[in-house]
């Protein structure tokens, strides 16, 4: 595989949602998270998968904002294609009383378009500090659009913010992860995209929350 093409796919999982089913994944039965190292004032974990050379994931990190706000950013779905990388649809299905689904597409142009429809749960409680949120997630591809040629459906995808206040104005977020990319990916190029990935995410959210929109709406 060329090195541009590997490029595209590290790219390509940049666009993936920022939002497991709990603070930590469900995770291998008695398996550790294992460090990855800091980079980007972010602390990367790994964990494998049963059964799978792909990893599971897992960032923490502080963002220069309030949890209401950084919260308000990742909750703006039909907004993503505006700043998350390669996302070029992305809007909500539908709502219910506990979640809310939406449809996301992505097109890294070298490679074929993903797309997947997630089901999105959010839950808060008071913290030490402060209001703390949870987004959690998990694909739900029987509620959106279905699979279109060209594209290729991404079929795993689960994953969690956790938002907890550090003062009044930063926010300590956890991200998990537990995706593959769609289509036939080696695992020695998916781990990477993975991490790379969620670099890229965490920028993005840092970069958002500085738009001033999101403090006149959660005012």
């Amino acid at each position: 595989m060329s090195q541009r093409h590997c490029l595209a796919l590290l790219i390509l999982l940049a666009g993936l949602p920022a939002p497991l089913f709990s603070a930590d994944p469900a995770s291998s039965a008695g398996e550790p998270w294992k460090s990855e190292g800091q980079s980007g004032g972010l602390a990367l974990f790994s964990q494998p998968r049963a059964n799978s050379s792909l990893k599971k994931f897992k960032a923490i990190g502080e963002i220069e904002a309030p949890v209401r706000i950084v919260h308000a950013v990742i909750d703006d779905f039909e907004n993503y294609p505006s700043f998350m990388p390669y996302t070029v649809e992305c809007h909500v299905v539908k709502h219910e009383s506990d979640a809310t689904y939406f449809y996301q597409r992505l097109s890294p142009k070298i490679v074929s378009d993903r797309d997947y429809t997630l089901r999105i749960r959010e839950k808060s409680w008071k913290g030490q500090n402060g209001i703390v949120f949870q987004h959690s997630f998990e694909a739900a591809n029987e509620v959106g659009p279905g699979e279109t040629k060209g594209f290729t459906r991404v079929k795993i995808c689960q994953g969690a913010w956790l938002l907890e206040p550090v003062g009044d104005n930063k926010t300590r977020a956890t991200y998990t992860i537990d995706t593959d990319s769609g289509g036939k990916i080696p695992a020695f190029i998916a781990n990477p995209a993975t991490e790379l990935a969620i670099k890229k995410v965490f920028a993005a959210v840092r970069k958002q929350v500085k738009n001033d929109k999101y403090s006149v709406a959660t005012h």
